[in-house]
């Protein structure tokens, strides 16, 4: 069987020592193929954004394997597991993240600057990734001067702009209203579809988990029974 995209065997992750310790994850097993589309559902400290962090490599395991197409990421260093990150996968966030006094187009290319990109490649890729989102003609907007939606959309911009092969998004559509939010989940669909890029996204909200081609649940720690997981 060819290595998937996302594999956690035995995952486990503990914060503070002794009577402190508190277990968010207790031993997950996950697997994600390249270009799938999975939402991540679960109540408040069920250890979905736990494992998020994990598979972003924004945070460790205490004990388990993580593997990213095939390679064992605790075996990688600080400054491997950053590279992983620039290159091979995006973010998004409920909260948008923009820089305030920057442009979308500047916001855009900010992955690409901390990658060393020429300004050309940077200026180029940085419009290629708004006009993917709808927003050609917005280049040169700054945050204040969009709605929450196109926020957004620039968020989503900036984080496929470097051409990752996995899109990790935590709660996408949290601080959008419902009309805003289906325009946001068409996008998403369109860039699993289209670009064939593997999407994660945690979401509390079953009308945005139906856009996902698989619904995982969290619950104390571990990944609901496969029984327990829907599909489409």
């Amino acid at each position: 069987m060819p290595a998937a995209v996302i594999e956690l065997h035995g995952v486990t992750k503990t914060f503070g020592k002794g009577t402190a310790a508190m277990q968010a994850l207790r031993g997950v097993d996950l697997r994600i193929e390249q270009g799938e589309f999975v939402a991540v559902m679960g109540p408040s400290g069920s250890g979905k954004s736990t494992c998020m962090n994990i598979i972003g490599c924004l945070d460790t395991p205490t004990s388990g394997t993580y593997l990213f197409q095939g390679v064992e990421v605790s075996k990688l260093s600080r400054d491997q597991r950053a590279l992983l990150r620039r290159h091979y996968l995006g973010f998004v966030f409920q909260g948008f993240n923009l820089l305030n006094r920057t442009t979308a187009l500047e916001n855009v290319e900010l992955p690409l600057i901390y990658r060393g990109d020429p300004i050309a490649v940077r200026h180029q890729r940085a419009r290629e990734a708004l006009a993917a989102v709808g927003l050609t003609g917005w280049e040169h907007h700054t945050p204040s001067e969009l709605s929450g939606g196109q926020q957004q959309r620039v968020a989503i911009a900036r984080a496929i702009v470097s051409r990752p092969d996995v899109l990790l998004a935590d709660e996408p559509t949290g601080n959008l209203d419902t009309a805003r939010s289906l325009e946001i989940m068409e996008i998403l669909t369109r860039l699993n579809v289209d670009q064939g890029i593997t999407i994660v996204m945690v979401t509390h909200e079953s009308e945005m988990a139906a856009y996902a081609r698989r619904t995982i649940h969290f619950r104390d720690g571990l990944v609901a029974p496969l029984h327990e997981e829907t599909a489409r």
